[in-house]
């Protein structure tokens, strides 16, 4: 039988540490592609590119794997692999490894999920991974067997159409690591603060700064589950409608 096409991606860039372990990770599921950006595109969120052409270089960065940099954005990459270098939808798509967290409101603004999600959009299965470990030299050693784990299972079922997995592992070791938990996004978000300084030449400009605030106490989120030393693994749906608020309004407001 044919080997499953494994597409990997990511927002950190082609030669970010976390790409080169999802790689690792994966590797001997399936027929590995990376089509990723040439540069780090944190926070790009769900963007496009639409004004500007797309650049698509082929490289040489994983042994034994074909891999291409591209000029866009995490989208970008996924769109452009899909139409110009599978010519087909992938088996799995897998977006990350990610030097940071993404959970709870994260996703709405994270490069790494919008890739994931793109390919959801397609009915591709997909997860976005996220390490809560920004530095350069993180220990990717349980976040590969979390991937490699999970892969195994999206291979094996896939999931229903236009859902994916939002893929958080906390900082741990063999020793400390508590396994997996399915879990709900937390209620939280960015209290953002823009500190406003002055350039060389008299201008005004402003730094984003700000802290994480988590309103939610209920059981069940990934924010919980991660500080307790578990990955939190979030099922995502692309279709954002509110559908009880649905209900409540064609009940009450009466069209």
């Amino acid at each position: 039988m044919q080997r499953p096409v494994i597409l990997i991606t990511n927002d950190d860039g082609i030669t970010s540490p976390g790409i080169k372990a999802l790689v690792d990770a994966v590797s001997d599921l399936g027929e590995v592609i990376v089509v990723a950006p040439d540069s780090p595109q944190s926070g790009m969120g769900h963007a496009i590119t639409i004004g500007d052409p797309l650049r698509l270089d082929k490289v040489d960065v994983f042994d034994g794997v074909a891999s291409w940099q591209c000029s866009g954005t995490p989208a970008d990459c996924v769109k452009l692999a899909r139409d110009k270098i599978l010519h087909r939808k992938p088996d799995l798509c897998i977006s990350g490894i990610n030097h940071g967290a993404n959970h709870s409101i994260n996703v709405i603004y994270s490069g790494t999920m919008s890739a994931a999600m793109e390919a959801a959009i397609e009915s591709v299965p997909s997860m976005g991974v996220s390490l809560l470990d920004h530095r350069f030299e993180a220990d990717f050693t349980i976040a590969k067997q979390v991937v490699h784990d999970l892969a195994v299972r999206m291979l094996a079922g896939k999931l229903p159409e236009h859902i994916l997995l939002n893929v958080n592992i906390p900082i741990a070791t063999a020793a400390t690591f508590k396994g997996m938990k399915i879990c709900r996004q937390a209620h939280a978000k960015w209290a953002e603060e823009f500190d406003h300084r002055t350039d060389p030449r008299g201008k005004d400009y402003y730094w984003m700064t700000g802290k994480f605030i988590n309103m939610d106490k209920d059981p069940g989120t990934d924010v919980e589950a991660l500080k307790a030393g578990y990955a939190s693994v979030v099922p995502i749906r692309i279709d954002f409608t509110d559908t009880k608020m649905k209900e409540w309004m064609e009940r009450e407001w009466q069209f």
